[in-house]
Order: C-alpha cells, then sequence, then structure tokens
C-alpha cells in the first residue's frame, strides 16, 4: 500500500490540556509534533521575538499604532514602522500567510501532528488532515493552569479568559469562523473526566484504522 502523509491538526481550550494529549499522540504514533518550532522560524524570518509575535497576533483589527509602540520599546529598527502606511495589517497578514505556509510545507514534506496555529483552518481542504478540538469545563481548565503556572484561582480565570479571548480574536481575523464551532472538526472531545494517556491512546488506535500504513 502506497504510504501516503497525514496531518493531525489539533485545537484545544487553554487549561484542557491538549498540548500534552497532542505530544503523547505523536510519540504514539511515531511523527513530529510542531508548535512553538513553527515560531521559532518565524522569528528568523521577521527578526522578531516569540514574544513579540504572539503580541502582534493577540492584537484587535486596528493594532499597527500599538505595536509600533511596543516594537520600539525593544530598541529595534523603526524603518518597519515607517515603511508601511497603506494596509496597516499587512504585518499580521505575513505572518499568519507565513505561518500557514510553513505548516504546508511540513506536511508535504511528512506526516504530523500540528498544535493550534489555526491549523484546522490551514488544512480544511485537506484530505489527509484530521481536525481535532479539545474542550474542558472551566473548573478543570483553571485547575491545570494552577499547577502548570503557579498561580491562584483568581490568577488562573484571568489568564484563562485573556488567552482565549486572544485566540478566538486571532482565528476570527483571519480563519474569518469562530473557533468554537464544531464544523470546524472532524472530531470535538471533552477530555473533562479524562486522562490525557487513554486520550491519547484513544485517538492513536483510531488513526492507525483510518491510515493502515502505519
Amino acid at each position: 500500500m502506497e504510504k501516503r502523509n497525514f496531518v493531525i491538526a489539533i485545537n484545544r481550550e487553554f487549561g484542557s490540556g491538549g498540548r500534552e494529549i497532542a505530544c503523547k499522540l505523536g510519540n504514539l504514533l511515531g511523527v513530529n509534533v510542531y508548535d512553538k518550532d513553527i515560531l521559532d522560524r518565524l522569528t528568523k524570518q521577521y527578526n522578531l521575538t516569540v514574544e513579540e509575535i504572539e503580541s502582534i497576533k493577540a492584537k484587535k483589527t486596528g493594532w499597527w499604532g500599538d505595536f509600533c509602540q511596543y516594537y520600539r520599546q525593544f530598541s529595534l529598527s523603526r524603518e518597519m514602522c515607517n515603511t508601511v502606511t497603506e494596509d496597516r495589517e499587512v504585518t499580521s497578514k505575513q505572518i499568519y500567510y507565513a505561518e500557514a505556509q510553513i505548516l504546508r510545507e511540513l506536511a508535504e514534506k511528512e506526516s504530523c501532528v500540528i498544535i493550534g496555529r489555526s491549523g484546522f483552518h490551514v488544512f480544511k481542504d485537506n484530505p489527509s488532515a484530521l481536525k481535532i478540538f479539545f474542550i474542558a469545563d472551566i473548573n478543570t481548565r483553571v485547575r491545570h493552569i494552577m499547577d502548570q503556572f503557579a498561580l491562584d484561582e483568581d490568577a488562573a480565570r484571568k489568564r484563562i479568559e485573556m488567552v482565549d479571548k486572544a485566540r478566538e480574536n486571532y482565528t476570527k481575523t483571519f480563519a474569518g469562523v469562530s473557533r468554537y464551532d464544531a464544523r470546524n472538526y472532524d472530531l470535538v472531545i471533552n477530555v473533562s473526566h479524562l486522562t490525557t494517556d487513554s486520550v491519547a491512546a484513544f485517538l492513536a488506535d483510531n488513526i492507525r484504522k483510518r491510515y493502515p500504513h502505519l
């Protein structure tokens, strides 16, 4: 049977444990898992830090002036702000399309698991893509964030609210849909009362059935 690359596009609610599940799934399938690796390539392409790129992506539509102010705080070149005047969203668009292109190139070269990066939209027309969304109830998410970042409950809830808002804004701006719309995915799993190991094993078993050459 001819080997065919596949891509598992994982999106998740912040604090759901989705990243851990994705990493365990990649290990079970014997494929690479990509997340911040993509940001590393973007930082080189645009001469920005990871924090700056994430800050850009979190901005609302009219973010350019704030970005220029933020950019200068790091004593970086002002030419970037001065040369872009006609389209105030050009840099955020460039980052989105560059990220999407990197994802497609990775999927062409190898089977892999992609975490976040609006993968459900980037691969919406790819017949070899399986798009998954992990959700969890708010109490589960708060506990995870409290443990992960050593925060109290109030701070954890605020961080979840901030991250949720930023991710939804970014998705709506460029994908034109809500990341919470179940129609974007092949599978939506509430992982509130499930272990990361059991979810990863369940998915790996079913993915092997879908791709028999594994």
